[in-house]
């Protein structure tokens, strides 16, 4: 179950490694293939926007991925919980204000980290 449980963490933290490059660095680029409901004429006003949001999934990338380094089992487990609790809050936020498709993407794999962390504590 642990395993399982890292699996996850790690897949989130790539996908939100992602949406780092896509909002930093692809905004005006490969960003628009993306975010297709997204007016075209909007991508380059916004790009400043999009890359302060981009930071902020690098620092949920980087807590995720420093969960899995932690040595004692209950710092890691705690951390981890942390972190992807953020990352479903922001999924849910993201699927009530913008897009449902945002829950699929970002707060159910996030959830089903979770789910797998407490089983893996409570067994």
């Amino acid at each position: 179950m642990l395993i399982a449980a890292k699996i996850f963490i790690l897949l989130v933290a790539i996908l939100h490694l992602y949406f780092l490059w896509l909002e930093m660095f692809a905004w005006t680029t490969k960003a628009k293939k993306v975010f297709r409901s997204f007016p075209e004429h909007l991508f380059e006003p916004t790009k400043a926007l999009a890359a302060n949001q981009g930071l902020y999934n690098g620092f949920l990338a980087a807590g995720l991925v420093w969960s899995l380094l932690i040595q004692n089992q209950e710092w890691q487990f705690y951390t981890a919980l942390f972190f992807l609790g953020c990352v479903t809050v922001a999924g849910i936020y993201g699927a009530l204000t913008a897009s449902k498709k945002i829950f699929v993407v970002q707060a159910l794999p996030a959830l089903i980290g979770i789910l797998l962390l407490m089983l893996n504590h409570l067994l």
